[in-house]
């Protein structure tokens, strides 16, 4: 496996999460490959969101489970404003608002109910802060969560995460299967939370036009691996698509060439550098690329390596 040695440096200095070379394995069942998270170090600096991205079983389900000491980590620290996760777990949970993907509300609850639960679980539940998020959201009070759709199951997680005033949201996969009106309140939501400087939002999806739309950083997991990780702007502008005939790329540069595609039109050549890339292959067409082309543009380079290996 490969990674990619593009980064951004971010100070860990105002971090609502800071994390360094986190490992996690699991054993292999018979007759099956195990999986393992290996050397996973980032920083999420509070006011900002985070957007955790990855195929399914990329290891981004796993390390929101690590975050939460959910499950032990094989080594590696983890902290949250600067205290260990190991010894100030109690503290650091108090103070995180959790979604996840399967969600945790009995069914045959109703959302009033659910907030007399919770206000028993929050020593800092803020009961009119609940409603008024349930009106805002048009949730009814009194309905059984079982006849919610999706998008409501996912709006009573939020809303019920986010009223007992937490400084940080740990969600996964919150916009998986909504519409998009629904995932745009969602979105709103979460760029409002993060207007206060203190609070901050790691969140995993493969909706990658989600991310693009309010992820001040990414953190890009591949089969495990840490791919890459920095601001969101300085990644996308850090590489480019450029675009040339076979003839032209076969007189390119191997170390210009960070993976490629081919297609019957011609090239496709994922590149860092932009204006220097421009400046050197003139004949080229340079394009801005997107968040999911730069996934599937670097899984590629491994194969790419291949390929080349039995040329």
């Amino acid at each position: 496996m490969f990674a990619v040695d593009f980064m951004t440096s971010v100070s860990s200095e105002v971090a609502a999460i800071s994390v360094a070379h986190l490992n996690k394995q699991y054993e292999a069942p018979k007759k099956s490959r195990g999986f393992a998270l290996r050397d996973v170090s980032f920083t999420l600096p509070a006011g900002t969101i985070l957007g955790l991205i990855g195929e399914n079983g990329a290891g981004k389900t796993t390390l929101i489970k690590l975050l939460l000491n959910a499950i032990s980590r094989d080594s590696g620290t983890i902290r949250f404003w600067g205290k260990d996760l190991e010894h100030h777990e109690k503290e650091i949970k108090s103070q995180i608002g959790v979604v996840l993907d399967e969600g945790f509300f009995y069914e045959g609850m109703t959302p009033r109910q659910i907030g007399k639960v919770l206000s028993n679980v929050f020593g800092n539940w803020d009961e009119p802060l609940f409603y008024d998020y349930l009106k805002r959201f048009s949730l009814p009070t009194d309905q059984p969560v079982k006849e919610f759709s999706k998008g409501m199951k996912m709006k009573l997680s939020l809303v019920s995460a986010l009223a007992h005033h937490p400084k940080l949201l740990l969600l996964d996969e919150p916009t998986g299967g909504i519409d998009p009106v629904c995932r745009n309140e969602i979105l709103d939501l979460f760029l409002e939370f993060v207007q206060s400087e203190e609070n901050s939002i790691l969140f995993s999806s493969h909706i990658t036009s989600d991310m693009e739309k309010v992820a001040d950083y990414l953190l890009y997991l591949h089969e495990g691996e840490q791919m890459l990780y920095g601001e969101r702007e300085d990644i996308l502008f850090g590489y480019a698509l450029l675009k040339c005939s076979k003839e032209d790329f076969a007189q390119m540069a191997d170390s210009d060439v960070v993976s490629y595609r081919e297609n019957q039109f011609g090239v496709e050549v994922l590149v860092r550098e932009r204006k220097t890339m421009a400046a050197k292959y003139p004949q080229a067409v340079m394009e801005n690329i997107s968040i999911e082309q730069l996934m599937v543009f670097l899984q590629k380079k491994e194969q790419n390596h291949r390929e080349k290996e039995e040329a």
